[in-house]
């Protein structure tokens, strides 16, 4: 069932009148329009079904203290483990904007939401009653916040509307449609009455006052009409000052350990600065407050932008036309591989049908291909990271007649520039096939090559990877795709130049348009020598930190002179045989060194793979290299035997501050060893607010995510 959490305050929720799944955005829930997005949306399913959710799911756990610990829970890593059997290529959520919404009812409370309902409804009702005097047929016996409108000349109503400056929904039919939200006040109520009576020369002879507003009368039936009481939880209920909310939020603030304390080198992830000149325009309700759908006349300043960030995005990839639908680089690996699909489609060659991937691509493609309707077939890789280009010719001569495409990535995922990129493209081409290149590590591109420099065919860039826009916590991306000439026909719909609606990925023309102003000041105020300069500072920093490690951690895969591209991988599977410690222990470590751990054990078990990024300077990438190497040390002295394999820093992290300060301490080594490792930790610590979490526990205990009452007594 499709709904609208705002009319849920009203309406009988879709879980009593019987739905298994409900879906809807929170963009009601105080987001801006922003001409089409970023919005979170929502899928909701009941208990029997919560095991087969695609995405992530947040359950509770316990920690080393038996201290109850959120964490991600089932499908964290879900397309990378099942890969083609994947039911779901989704990899991130709107998590900055599912916070928005979230924020929105923590501050109204259940109360608050109802009466914002109410009073929509009741503005809607009474246009509906003014109108309907006027001679109009009101055909939405019963709504919410929309009535549909006939009986009258459109075009009447549309010239005297945009008089107004107010835009209505125009349907094909002739009819209209007005909706009302919480912004609509009661002058928008007068002027929409004033706009019909305008257009059909006649009055009802009275304004619509707030005395009337509220003596309305509902549309809802009574059988519809929501009885059951909901936000009920604390914490809906206890935050309804700007002072209180504020110190909720910042509470909250402090279990996060974000680019404010230090660099996340997540490699694979791109977590650069995200420049607060780039930020600013997204908050001009100029950007923030337009509808998707209003008439492009009206949006010149928005249309210049696109196309120039168009431009831009098909000079940097080498390509020659643009889409800015997809809403993620998961749906951009889809939206590429639906123009693959239409370009043999077109060709009568429907047929084609698989797609080679390597084995070490990233999860969401072969996740992503299945979704696209293509079968996969798996590329093995050599010893060092790279293709097998032997395998993948004798794949590509074995699936000739059904060759469909590659979809490959470069830099590699392994952090590799393969010198045999432009052969690997010749090959699928030669055999009838076209090639995706997966885009996530543009940032080790642009400006010194590109996918279209290589031979591929299209292309997906994560804008809030190479791009700049905030990846907060999972959201919200974007996924543009570009592609060159044989390509472009396809391209999904609502782009410049194109109009291929019946191909949309997403249902706004321009995705998630308003976060493509960060992109485009990005791209802006550095230019063409500024981005290029980036990419070489990203390559050069990476380079940079493996030297300095490299002296004591093994690292995995780098090119014949020794180097790597924007990001490498460090081995830690040889402690796990000298000294008991894993790849995870080194993650949770570096949490008490005031550092997130880089990603872990992707693409290979057991490793971590560090990007710094071009953003952080050379004291910042000292001081991860200090906590890695003084990580190294504690390892030896584990080694060594002068540490306990069991009771040891690593094995214990990470430490909470209600560990290091309880009265009980019975750990070999110091409190100041396991909080304040280096100096430049007391200087800036960061203390985290569970302790290590039992994973086991949590899978085999998922249950709600509401935190107890009791835990707000």
């Amino acid at each position: 069932m499709a709904t609208d959490l705002l009319a849920l305050t009203m309406l009988t929720p879709p879980g009593e009148l019987g739905a298994d799944v409900a879906v809807g955005s929170a963009q009601r829930f105080g987001v801006p329009m922003g001409y089409g997005g970023p919005h979170a949306a929502f899928f909701a399913t009941n208990d029997d079904f919560k095991r087969g959710m695609p995405g992530r799911l947040i359950g509770v756990s316990i920690d080393a203290q038996g201290n109850r610990a959120l964490r991600m829970a089932l499908q964290t890593r879900e397309q990378h483990i099942k890969r083609e059997k994947a039911t779901s290529n989704i990899c991130t959520a709107q998590a900055l904007l599912a916070n928005m919404a979230a924020m929105y009812a923590v501050y109204h409370g259940a109360d608050g939401l109802k009466n914002i309902a109410k009073r929509i409804h009741g503005i809607a009702a009474t246009i509906s009653a003014s109108l309907t005097q006027l001679g109009l047929k009101q055909s939405n016996a019963s709504f919410f916040d929309t009535i549909h409108l006939a009986g009258v000349d459109a075009n009447l109503i549309k010239n005297s509307a945009e008089q107004h400056q107010s835009n209505f929904r125009y349907h094909p039919d002739g009819s209209i449609s007005i909706s009302i939200d919480e912004t609509t006040t009661i002058e928008d109520a007068n002027t929409i009455l004033k706009i019909v009576e305008t257009a059909l020369e006649k009055s009802t002879g009275n304004r619509i006052t707030a005395e009337q507003i509220l003596a309305t009368n509902t549309s809802i039936p009574a059988e519809l009409t929501r009885t059951s009481s909901f936000l009920t939880h604390p914490v809906f209920n206890s935050h309804h000052s700007e002072s209180q909310m504020m110190r909720y939020i910042k509470q909250l603030e402090n279990k996060d350990l974000s680019l404010n304390t230090s660099m996340i080198s997540l490699g694979s992830c791109t977590m650069k600065l995200n420049a607060a000149t780039e930020m600013i325009p997204v908050s001009w309700p100029e950007f923030g407050g337009l509808h998707p759908f209003v008439p492009t006349n009206q949006t010149e300043g928005y249309q210049q932008i696109l196309s120039e960030l168009n431009q831009y995005l098909c000079a940097i990839t080498g390509f020659t036309a643009c889409s800015l639908q997809p809403n993620s680089g998961a749906q951009g690996e889809y939206a590429g591989l639906l123009t693959i699909r239409a370009y043999h489609e077109n060709r009568k060659e429907n047929h084609r049908n698989i797609v080679l991937i390597p084995i070490s691509a990233h999860g969401t493609n072969p996740a992503s291909a299945v979704m696209a309707g293509f079968k996969v077939v798996v590329v093995k890789c050599d010893d060092a990271g790279n293709i097998d280009v032997a395998d993948l010719e004798a794949k590509a001569i074995q699936y000739k007649e059904n060759l469909g495409g590659l979809m490959v990535t470069y830099p590699s995922t392994h952090g590799v520039f393969e010198e045999t990129i432009k052969d690997i493209c010749a090959i699928i081409h030669q055999h009838g096939g076209l090639v995706y290149m997966d885009g996530a590590n543009m940032n080790a591109q642009v400006g010194l090559t590109s996918p279209g420099m290589i031979g591929a065919d299209v292309c997906h860039l994560n804008l809030h990877k190479t791009f700049a826009i905030p990846h907060g916590g999972g959201g919200p991306g974007m996924g543009p795709i570009c592609v060159n000439d044989k390509l472009a026909p396809f391209l999904p719909g609502h782009l410049i130049g194109y109009n291929q609606e019946d191909l949309a990925v997403s249902a706004a023309p321009f995705g998630s348009a308003s976060i493509l102003l960060i992109s485009y000041a990005y791209i802006k105020m550095l230019g063409a020598d500024g981005i290029r300069m980036a990419t070489e500072y990203a390559i050069l920093n990476a380079n940079y930190m493996k030297a300095r490690l490299e002296k004591y951690y093994p690292i995995l895969y780098t090119g014949k002179n020794g180097t790597c591209a924007h990001e490498f991988i460090v081995d830690l599977r040889p402690f796990k045989q000298t000294a008991g410690v894993e790849a995870e222990d080194v993650a949770k470590r570096l949490i008490d060194y005031g550092f997130h751990a880089p990603t872990m054990s992707f693409p290979v078990p057991g490793t971590i793979m560090i990007e710094p990024t071009e953003s952080e300077d050379k004291a910042e990438l000292d001081r991860f290299c200090d906590a890695m190497i003084s990580i190294y040390e504690e390892i030896k002295a584990i080694e060594l035997g002068k540490i306990s394999k069991t009771d040891n820093p690593l094995k214990n992290a990470p430490h909470t501050q209600a560990v290091v300060c309880a009265d009980e301490w019975n750990h070999a080594y110091t409190r100041q060893e396991a909080a304040f490792p280096l100096y430049y930790v007391t200087q800036n610590k960061f203390w985290p607010s569970v302790a290590r979490v039992n994973n086991t526990h949590g899978d085999r205990n998922l249950i709600c995510t509401c935190e107890p009452v009791s835990s707000y007594a």
